[in-house]
């Protein structure tokens, strides 16, 4: 078994100085270099739907749709990462600010909702992300002086109370739900897009039947979302959710005021998460109970560890590849949680820094083995 553990080692250093590798050659590339590459893949990313790559097509399922739910994903998984990678506090009721994003633009804005006063999504989107943030703070306030299992108890707890209400509450409907979940304005396509397939079809830009509108929404928003975060990694908050994370008692002792920063990365997390299930379900149009399961947290989590915690680039890839996957191969749809039990595992042996770790994270563990090793 130590030979075994002995060349995982090795195969994860060398994957590591491939890794820093690459990184050293892009940061040697000229800036305008790096930019144009990065103007280019964005572009791509916004053509997508047009191009319908044949290797990348889902034959069961309308590819634009995919593409909008991979774009959710990654939101998702940005908003979580910022509290499980960056600051690392495990939070297994993440689903609970998906939920509370979702239903605020539901019943503030449906006409479906008991509520009398209704607002256009745009109010709604604001107001939703304004309540998930307050949610999280809720939350945090008196939890995150808790550390470890018992934090990531808590908040699974909060995960199925928020569940529990959407299903027993009056104002939620309970499984019969809430339709007619207010939508973006169905403008019509300007003259000048009329190059994009299907934008000449007069359809609205946001339609159900026509997603693209909403899959350039979403994209628009997750990029502006992952530019956010990335400064804020790169500000003081980052350095002192990274130094929470390595070790709270260190940074307490350096001065790093542990909690409010806690609460700050509960609080930004808790935003993203309600963004999310505004944009999803404003998309859907109708929303209940049902949805909003402790396994579709956990599943999340996942994506996050798989991808690599900590790096934005490792956790879009894990949330792209939990969303598009079961879509592209439905005809092993009834394998998919085994298939998924059995990636974990041998990803939590073999690679636990995930597919693309955060070079501090990576370093960090490669640490802890070499205390392991001769320990033993």
């Amino acid at each position: 078994m130590s030979g075994v553990m002995e060349k995982a080692r090795k195969a994860d250093e060398g994957r590591a100085r491939a890794m820093s590798g690459l990184r050293e050659r892009w940061a040697a590339l000229p800036r305008s270099w790096r930019y144009g590459v990065i103007v280019a893949l964005i572009v791509l990313l916004y053509y997508l739907p047009g191009l319908q790559p044949p290797l990348l097509y889902t034959p069961g399922t309308d590819f634009t749709t995919v593409l909008f739910l991979c774009a959710v994903y990654v939101l998702i998984a940005v908003g979580l990462n910022v509290v499980v990678g960056l600051a690392g506090l495990l939070d297994l009721g993440y689903v609970g600010f998906y939920a509370v994003g979702a239903y605020s633009v539901a019943i503030l804005g449906s006409p479906d909702s008991p509520v009398v006063v209704k607002f256009p999504w745009l109010v709604c989107v604001p107001i939703a992300i304004a309540i998930a943030m307050v949610s999280g703070v809720i939350l945090g306030w008196p939890t995150l002086r808790l550390r470890g299992d018992y934090l990531a108890i808590v908040t699974l707890g909060f995960g199925e109370i928020i569940a529990n209400i959407a299903t027993f509450s009056g104002i939620t409907n309970g499984t019969r739900g809430i339709g007619s979940v207010p939508q973006p304005s169905e403008a019509n396509w300007p003259s000048w897009m009329n190059w994009f397939p299907g934008a000449a079809t007069g359809q609205p830009i946001f339609d159900v039947a026509h997603v693209v509108g909403y899959y350039w929404l979403a994209l628009t928003v997750v990029l502006i979302c992952i530019f956010g975060v990335r400064r804020l990694e790169r500000s003081r908050v980052g350095r002192s959710w990274l130094a929470i994370r390595e070790d709270e008692e260190a940074a307490e002792i350096m001065g790093v005021p542990t909690f409010k920063y806690k609460l700050w990365a509960f609080a930004i997390g808790a935003a993203l998460g309600g963004l999310s299930g505004a944009l999803f379900f404003s998309k859907q149009q109708f929303i209940n109970s049902t949805t909003f399961d402790l396994f579709t947290s956990i599943l999340w989590v996942a994506a996050v560890v798989i991808g690599g915690a900590g790096n934005q680039f490792g956790v879009a890839v894990g949330a792209i590849l939990l969303a598009y996957l079961p879509e592209r191969f439905r005809e092993f749809a009834d394998y998919r949680l085994l298939t998924f039990g059995v990636v974990l595992i041998v990803m939590t042996i073999f690679r636990p820094q995930g597919l693309f770790p955060s070079r501090r994270r990576s370093v960090e563990l490669q640490d802890r083995a070499k205390e392991v090793t001769v320990d033993a």
